[in-house]
């Protein structure tokens, strides 16, 4: 599956970045000429190496920063728009979209309610005093990353967070401005529409947090 697997990825990648959407088992079926369990079988090995996200039809949920299903996030193009997978995939999407001077992210704040908008390019962090929580922290993302997706949410600022944290009974998770937001997402999928694309592993990953300006407590040290 070596070779087709990584054929599968990079479709499904640039199929999300061309369209907004993932393309299908049965369209890669027949784009690839191959049976559809053999499709089947590629992305359920693509996903047990977090490369993707699927549902129980095969169907891909996510393809970091890519999303299927609105997780709080929509992203607007000049003519396409994306489900933001979160925070972190919405800041990093102008960033892989590069035929895009920028991108519009929108949202709401989910302790009031309040929406919000910015528009993210590959220059400059946008302007503005919302605050990034991150309820999961990195090592233990993958244990449900779904629900990890859901809750890394943009807020008006603190006041709103500890509202909501109140609210829901959370506990506190790693919170950031929109410049560290940026800054860490803009290079964290390089590469990833490209073949030959290899995933960080731990010690990698921590060294770039590191240089973005996170703290141990973001890896969850």
């Amino acid at each position: 599956m070596g070779d087709l697997s990584e054929e599968l990825r990079v479709a499904v990648y640039r199929g999300f970045a061309r369209s907004g959407r993932a393309p299908g088992v049965e369209e890669l079926a027949g784009r690839f000429d191959t049976a559809s369990e053999e499709i089947r079988r590629g992305l359920r090995e693509l996903a047990g190496q977090r490369h993707l996200v699927l549902d129980d039809g095969d169907r891909v949920v996510m393809a970091h920063p890519f999303a299927s299903i609105p997780l709080g996030f929509a992203v607007m193009g000049r003519s396409t728009l994306w489900w933001g997978g979160c925070a972190w995939d919405s800041f990093a999407l102008p960033h892989l979209v590069t035929d895009e001077p920028d991108v519009l992210v929108s949202t709401r704040c989910p302790g009031c309610d309040r929406p919000h908008a910015w528009v993210v390019g590959r220059d400059a962090p946008p302007e503005g005093g919302q605050v990034a929580h991150f309820l999961v922290p990195v090592a233990r993302m993958w244990d449900d990353v779904v629900h990890t997706c859901g809750h890394q949410r943009l807020f008006c600022g603190e006041a709103c967070v500890d509202a909501w944290l109140e609210s829901t009974g959370n506990e506190r998770g790693y919170v950031m401005d929109l410049a560290t937001l940026w800054r860490f997402a803009r290079g964290w999928y390089a590469g990833r529409l490209d073949h030959g694309y290899v995933r960080r592993e731990p010690a990698a990953a921590a060294a770039y947090f590191r240089e973005v300006g996170l703290s141990g407590a973001f890896w969850g040290l």
